[in-house]
């Protein structure tokens, strides 16, 4: 585990909230120059601390009005391959994340589409024909409310 002090705490609080700023800028803010600042980001994700940078789409504006969560209970689990069911239900374009979870189902995926109707047809024609895909809870999401996460 690598060592953290409050000037690497303040640089991930920021990244969190906009990863785009250059390493000049995060210079400026936190009173360090350039290569510094470059060094402290490179060292934090060669230590495996900052995993990536992600480009967010807004998917409202591309079309895509209905998030929806699902809880798949595998049907015939000593007879699928999880990393089967895992390959075929990662390639569903609708399917943003796919997590193999503890409790009641095997699978949490979070899935979006265009409306109710373009959700059901995915549900149909593409989840549930999965080899395996047994029970199905679905949760539509109403709202979400991103937190900074454990940095604060």
């Amino acid at each position: 585990m690598i060592e953290l002090d409050e000037i690497d705490r303040r640089l991930l609080r920021v990244l969190q909230q906009d990863a785009t700023q250059s390493a000049g800028a995060l210079g400026r803010r936190f009173g360090l120059s350039q290569p510094a600042t470059w060094r402290r980001i490179r060292r934090l994700e060669e230590a495996g601390v900052i995993k990536g940078r992600r480009l967010r789409l807004n998917a409202d504006a591309l079309g895509f009005g209905v998030t929806v969560f699902l809880g798949i209970k595998l049907g015939r689990k000593g007879q699928i391959n999880l990393e089967d069911f895992e390959r075929a239900v990662s390639a569903i374009p609708e399917v943003q994340t796919v997590e193999h979870v503890l409790g009641p189902y095997d699978y949490r995926l979070r899935v979006v589409a265009r409306d109710l109707s373009d959700f059901e047809r995915v549900l149909r024609r593409r989840i549930m024909t999965l080899p395996g895909a047994g029970d199905v809870e679905a949760n539509v999401l109403l709202s979400e409310e991103r937190l900074p996460g454990p940095l604060g």
